[in-house]
């Protein structure tokens, strides 16, 4: 039997901290939820704002050509919330990772600084070295990390596949490591896991 029937016939949890899983045709997928409308609401308005401040420093220009000082001040007020915005974009946080069964790679996909762009890595299975989990001491949760190396002799990278786990969640945290090192053909007892 192999490890997509196993995850066929084994329910995956339908959530862990601030991701969303599901088995979707030869595929495990986890995505993280999007934010509250409010979060996702204030980097549109900041830029919405730097917008109108761009438009007020253009027409102080027009309006008194003679005196600097205002469209300077609004140009500058647009740059900070057009910056502001973009900032607040990026700590939305959004990611989602896909593990590929028939090809044996894991997709990450991370949002960009530009609003509606994603980067995309894709990492086959044997190049990954371990996955962790590890104590957030900002939050007191916890996070779910993958680690892979494409070259020996390259220091390993990290990226994050879950965050903002719960104590209450350490059943289904144990579950889906165990779950995600088989995938990996990792050994079950790796140093920082559950």
């Amino acid at each position: 039997m192999s490890f997509a029937d196993a995850l066929e016939e084994n329910r995956i949890p339908p959530r862990l901290g601030d991701v969303s899983l599901r088995y979707d045709e030869g595929r495990m997928v986890g995505e993280s939820r999007p934010p509250t409308w409010p979060r996702r609401l204030l980097p549109e308005l900041c830029l919405l704002l730097g917008a109108l401040c761009g438009l007020a420093s253009v027409s102080s220009l027009l309006s008194t050509p003679s005196h600097l000082g205002a469209p300077i001040a609004w140009g500058l007020l647009a740059a900070a919330c057009v910056g502001l915005g973009l900032r607040l974009e990026g700590r939305l946080a959004r990611r989602r990772f896909v593990l590929h069964f028939r090809s044996e790679t894991l997709r990450l996909e991370h949002l960009t600084w530009a609003p509606g762009t994603t980067r995309t890595q894709v990492i086959p299975f044997d190049d990954v070295t371990s996955v962790e989990v590890v104590h957030r001491p900002s939050s007191g949760r916890r996070a779910l990390l993958v680690a892979w190396s494409s070259a020996p002799e390259q220091p390993p990278r990290q990226a994050a596949l879950v965050e903002h786990i719960l104590p209450s969640e350490e059943e289904t945290l144990h579950r889906v490591s165990r779950m995600l090192r088989n995938a990996f053909g990792l050994k079950a007892s790796v140093p920082g896991g559950p």
